[in-house]
Parts: structure tokens; sequence; C-alpha cells
């Protein structure tokens, strides 16, 4: 009996104890239900967790991310880095059109993807892709120009979106412009489809072969429009023109079609682009790129004479400083003087020397042409269906890529 109240004694003892555990703990569930909620108190007065708040801490810009604007950044070499190159792979990332991934097209070397870019007295920074997004959040960066300049596009994506949790990424396809959307960042990097950057008959995003081409040299407005408070433009706008050594073109009356040389027109349209910055760009809030031409390798007797072939299986970059005919210095002049003129600041990014070396890296056999992949026949006569225009994915664009990311770090910490 005297075991039996001590019993009872020790569990009316401990019952207020228990009955405090289970309020507290019942407590503690409604405080954490309403951390949860985005109108909890907590909330309201300390803010959401970063990876909630819209508006983040500064991004801190680090020396060691600065390139001095002494340097050069397009004055170096390549240089074999199979340790860190490249900076993905074609299969993890899937938003690559099938004309790039030269590997999965039946490319046997991979070479070309390991080569990196050092410029001769300083270092490029590595590429960070969520330091970017941090950058670039709540803005767009828009790629404008040919089907070069969607590569280039293709590799930003694919140079960020590894990085990007599922569910939190998306392509749309609103022709003429393709948009990748980062969610958590508020970020959208997207391509415009615009060949020779005025208006044309080639403007249609995916029915743009025509027989006879034509530019409408004073039209812009057309474009312009879905460039307008971009927060990053970078224009391209080169091999389409060199079709010919002459151009049908409109300047003045849409009627009055005239024939004009290629030089003449690419100068007209450039002044049409000029005008248009200067009436529309905000110099504090937006930034302004233009990307030099990017080389062909066409010819084989260019960097090795004698031959006659073209960049069908070369492995290698070259080593010594060349300029192939495919590349215009009076096109590449009239760029200068028209960016020269301009009332608004435009970084010419000059890529055309440090991808000249890279006769290696184009899509030669391993590409499409008019939408499809080269047949077994095709293959067998690269002289006549080598690409030796477009690059492979990972390859040189990523470079390019590289190097308006140090511009962008530099240009983010020099603002006020």
């Amino acid at each position: 009996m005297l075991k039996q109240l001590s019993f009872d004694r020790q569990i009316h003892s401990a019952f207020p104890l228990a009955l405090a555990a289970f309020l507290i703990l019942g407590l503690a569930r409604l405080v954490l239900d309403d951390l949860k909620s985005h109108g909890s108190f907590v909330f309201k007065m300390y803010g959401r967790p970063r990876s909630e708040t819209r508006h983040q801490l500064p991004v801190v810009v680090s020396s060691k991310d600065l390139v001095d604007e002494d340097c050069n950044l397009f004055d170096g070499k390549w240089e074999w880095d199979n340790a860190s190159y490249p900076l993905y792979e074609e299969e993890t990332c899937p938003y690559l059109v099938k004309q790039v991934t030269c590997q999965k097209n039946g490319r046997p070397d991979s070479f070309y993807k390991k080569w990196r870019w050092q410029p001769n007295s300083c270092n490029l920074p590595r590429f960070d892709p969520l330091k970017l997004l941090d950058i670039l959040r709540d803005k767009r960066i828009m790629f404008v120009g040919d089907s070069i300049q969607r590569g280039q596009f293709e590799s930003m994506v694919c140079l960020v979106q590894s990085a990007i949790p599922k569910g939190k990424k998306s392509l749309q396809r609103v022709p003429p412009r393709k948009i990748f959307k980062i969610e958590d960042y508020n970020v959208s990097i997207e391509y415009y489809w615009a060949p020779f950057i005025v208006e044309s008959i080639s403007d249609h995003a995916t029915n743009h072969t025509v027989l006879k081409r034509m530019v409408k040299l004073d039209s812009i407005a057309n474009h312009g429009k879905h460039w307008k408070g971009v927060d990053v433009l970078v224009f391209e706008s080169y091999v389409w023109w060199r079709y010919k050594p002459v151009i049908n073109a409109t300047y003045g009356s849409p009627e009055d079609v005239k024939e004009y040389n290629v030089s003449t027109a690419y100068r007209l349209a450039m002044e049409t682009w000029a005008n248009w910055l200067e009436s529309n760009i905000n110099p504090k809030s937006q930034n302004v790129f233009f990307m030099t031409m990017s080389p062909t390798h066409l010819w084989s007797w260019e960097w090795r004479p004698g031959s006659d072939e073209n960049c069908f299986n070369e492995s290698q970059p070259m080593h010594h400083p060349h300029w192939g005919t495919g590349s215009s210095t009076e096109i590449m002049e009239i760029i200068h003087d028209t960016i020269q003129n301009l009332k608004v600041d435009v970084t010419i990014l000059n890529i055309t020397q440090l991808s000249e070396f890279r006769k290696d890296a184009h899509t030669s056999v391993y590409g499409e042409r008019r939408g499809k992949l080269l047949t077994k026949e095709q293959r067998s006569d690269p002289k006549n269906y080598a690409d030796c225009i477009h690059w492979c994915l990972p390859g040189v664009p990523d470079t390019w890529n590289e190097i308006l990311y140090a511009y962008l770090l530099r240009n983010h910490q020099n603002l006020p």
C-alpha cells in the first residue's frame, strides 16, 4: 500500500511538468508555423531570409575579380587547361541546339574544349555564375544579332544554368526572341534575331533564307522597340553582310531599291543604329557592348601554305598572330569610327584576333545545314560541307562571355 501511495504522488508531481512541456511544444509549433508565413511578425520586423528577399545585400566585387583597366584582355594566347576547362559539358546543358553540339553529333576529339584564353598582362577572373546573377538581379541582358550571337547567348545560358535549381529556370521562344528566365534572381537572359541590326527581309526568326538579301538601311524602329529598357545590350552583325561584295538596300524611300557596296551600306546601317542608341539609351542605367566580327576559317592555305582545305580535321589552335581574309579591316574601322563619335558609351569587345587563332573550334562537318545534321555522304565531302563559320559549344563563345563577365564586374564596381 505504501508503495502504491508513493507511486501516485510521483505521478501527481510529474503531471504539471508534462503539461508545461506540452504547452511549450504547442507554442513552439505555432511560432514555427508563423515563421513560415510571409505575413509573420518576425519577418515584418526583421525581413525575409536571403533566398526570399528581392533586394539583396550589395554584391562584393573583390580585387581578384577586377581586371586593371590598362590590361588589354584581347591580347594574349591560348593555353592548354585540361584541369578547369570546359566550364560545362554538352550533356549538362539541355538548352543547346543541335547545330553546336559537336561531340553529340559525332566529333571524335574533345581537344577544342580545353583551351583557356590567357591575356598577356593580366588574368581573366574565374567565371562565377552566382556572382553574375547577383549583378544582374532584377535585370535583362539581351544578345542581338545573327546565329553567331545566338551561340553566345546559348553559351551564357549554359554557363549559369547549372547553378539554378530545377523548376527555377525556363526557356521561352517568343520569335524573334529566346528568353531564359531565372526565377529567384528575376534575371532574364535573352536573344534577339537581327542579322543586320537594322531591318531586312531576313528578319523572320526561322524562315530567313532568301535568294536575294535586301536591307532597310534607315529602318530600325521595329527592332528597337524590343530593345528599349534592356539593362545590358550586346550587339553583333557581320557575316550576313559578307555574302557578296554588294547588297540590295533601301535608304529613304522604301520603294527605291539600289545596289550598295557592302562597306557603304554597313556604315549607313551603323549610323542608323547609333542614332537609335542616342535617342533611347540611358547611360546611367544601361550598358551597351558591341562584339567585333567572328572570324571564319574557310581556306587552310592562310595558315598552312600550299594546302587547299578548310577547318575540317583541325585539332590545334594557331600559336602565332593571324588575320584571315574573311575578317575585314574596313568593317573594323567603320565600327570604331561609329562608336568613337557616339555620345553614349559603347564598349567594343574585340574578339576577332583571339578567335582567329581557333581554326580548330568550328562545327565543321559535325553541325547542321538547313536545319538537318549532315548525312554520311556530306560528311565525307568536307571541302563543300564543312561549316567553318559557327563554333562548337562548349568552346570559343564561352571565352567571349568570360570577357563580357569581366567588364560587367568592372562596371558594377564603378557604379556610384
